[in-house]
């Protein structure tokens, strides 16, 4: 038993004397770190300086400077293109109604989207009771004519008779104003046969023009009269037209036969066509005039419904630049041009029209200067720059 408790002393005499070397050691290393480090540090502080990039001539680094693209644009043939919307119509629509005193609608011949000739029946009025007035008349003509051939027989006969004394010259004059009197007879009667004759056919509903049905009105079975209004509607020889709406500076650029295309709403396909028309005068109220643009036939081309034209109004020869080119600011607009330096300068400018080609500049380039196309938002007066050549 004393052998066991001294050993348990011995052990716990050890343990209190192995933690203070354990910490000893343990700063004893982060000391050795410490060191390496500092030793570290200060050789790197002691290296010389990387030997400097050489300047840009000038004095500035190359680095520093700003690329840009660069062109010099010339000039280009652009056209001038006005853009508008409106309705398709027909180019001269005749409204179709009764010419006579109407009637019973008996036939309709024709339909909507019929080609008819100039003068065609498009519907048949009844003309029962006209036409045994109009067989009145021509048997009126027969008596007549019957009295005129008597009145001239007696004529002639006094006049064999008046030589030998038989008739005085006064029955002479009363037989021949007889014959006379009988020929008025004849002509009236046949004037009143052709009054009627023509007013039998006003009962039927003629086409004033040849051109298309674009609409129908009337049905067989209908009393129809001067007072029933429009029966048909039709497009003189099929023609059609856009009436467009465009403002007061775009009328003033068109001019009579400026081509144009047209495109349906709903449809990829254009018409060409041109203008005919151009408004002669402009709306006080809403600042717009009417251009008129002429189409021929297309059953795609529907009266009434709506499209958009490109008409082409004339054509300049200009400077046109990438809408990316030209800035703007309070002062007005402008581009930058690079001078012998490659340094950025200001070049006011005034633009024209906006197409797919570009910005078209009508003052303030020659097209032989060289243009900063991209990054000029980003540069500042005399700033130089490095200048790239833009690619065809």
């Amino acid at each position: 038993m004393n052998y066991e408790a001294g050993m348990l002393d011995r052990q716990e005499q050890l343990g209190f004397e192995g933690e203070p070397a354990r910490r000893g050691r343990k700063w004893l290393w982060i000391g050795l770190g410490a060191f390496v480090l500092v030793v570290i540090a200060g050789f790197l502080l002691m290296r010389p300086a990387s030997k400097p990039l050489p300047a840009a001539k000038g004095g500035k680094d190359q680095s520093q400077l700003l690329t840009v693209t660069v062109s010099a644009p010339g000039q280009q043939t652009a056209s001038t293109i006005v853009t508008g919307t409106g309705s398709l119509a027909a180019k001269r629509e005749m409204p179709v109604g009764v010419a006579g005193e109407g009637g019973l609608v008996t036939r309709v011949l024709v339909d909507a989207g019929s080609w008819v000739q100039k003068g065609q029946v498009l519907a048949v009025v009844d003309r029962s009771v006209q036409a045994q007035t109009a067989e009145s008349l021509a048997a009126q003509i027969r008596v007549a004519e019957a009295d005129a051939k008597l009145a001239q027989a007696n004529l002639e006969r006094a006049e064999k008779l008046v030589g030998n004394g038989f008739i005085s010259r006064a029955d002479i004059d009363q037989k021949t104003a007889a014959r006379d009197q009988a020929l008025a007879r004849v002509r009236v009667a046949r004037a009143q046969l052709a009054e009627t004759q023509a007013r039998n056919r006003r009962l039927d509903i003629r086409a004033p023009e040849a051109g298309l049905v674009l609409a129908r009105q009337i049905e067989p079975g209908q009393i129809v009269s001067s007072g029933s209004g429009t029966l048909f509607r039709m497009a003189m020889d099929g023609q059609l037209e856009l009436r467009t709406q465009l403002s007061e500076s775009d009328v003033q650029k068109l001019h009579v036969g400026a081509p144009a295309e047209v495109t349906p709403v709903g449809s990829q396909t254009s018409f060409q066509g041109q203008v005919w028309q151009v408004s002669p005068v402009i709306d006080p109220t809403s600042r717009l005039g009417i251009a008129r643009i002429a189409l021929p036939y297309n059953p795609a081309l529907r009266p009434g419904g709506f499209a958009s034209a490109r008409i082409v109004a004339g054509a300049v020869t200009s400077v046109i630049l990438p809408q990316s080119a030209v800035q703007s600011d309070q002062l007005g607009t402008y581009v930058y041009v690079l001078n012998d330096k490659n340094e950025a300068v200001r070049r006011d400018v005034k633009t024209g029209d906006v197409s797919d080609q570009g910005v078209r500049i009508a003052s303030g380039l020659t097209g032989n200067e060289r243009v900063v196309m991209t990054a000029g938002a980003f540069l500042n007066p005399g700033q130089k720059v490095i200048p790239q050549l833009q690619k065809k």
